[in-house]
């Protein structure tokens, strides 16, 4: 065998094989790659897409959180001027029950002193009248003992 022969045709072998490499393989190879490439730049875009949004969600978490808070401190701040207002509203309500309640009692204090007043006013006739009719005993005109004992009555009311 000829050593340049066997160099020919391993070069045009080799040259055969790059020929076909290149058509047939090199194509469906380069296609992977750059899908491959593509995907990865995909993956990175939406990585740093994804970290934005963290970075926008992290911001409106906490201006949410801040409003939240100061809605709080609102609906405290509220509260309690509402119970200051219903404090307020119960002391004059109380106020005013007593009052009502006060003048209740006076009524019936003044009540039960006119009826007092008036069966005092009968027992001094009852007794005004058994005192007199003790003296008068002896007079028998009935008319004068009447007149007297109604004078008496009008006198002591």
């Amino acid at each position: 065998m000829n050593i340049n022969f066997t160099l020919i045709s391993q070069a045009l072998a080799f040259s055969i094989f790059i020929w076909f490499t290149i058509k047939y393989v090199w194509p469906p190879l380069m296609q992977a790659i750059e899908e491959r490439q593509k995907t990865i730049a995909d993956g990175l875009a939406a990585g740093e897409r994804g970290k934005q949004e963290l970075e926008l969600a992290s911001q409106r978490s906490t201006d949410v959180l801040k409003e939240a808070k100061q809605r709080a401190a609102d609906i405290v701040t509220q509260a309690e001027k509402r119970a200051s207002e219903i404090i307020e509203e119960a002391k004059v309500s109380a106020k005013k029950e007593g009052d009502r309640i006060l003048a209740g009692a006076q009524a019936d204090i003044e009540h039960e002193v006119f009826s007092a007043k008036e069966i005092l006013r009968q027992h001094v006739s009852e007794i005004a009248v058994a005192g007199a009719s003790k003296i008068l005993r002896r007079e028998v005109d009935a008319k004068a003992h009447a007149d007297l004992l109604a004078s008496i009555e009008e006198e002591i009311k």
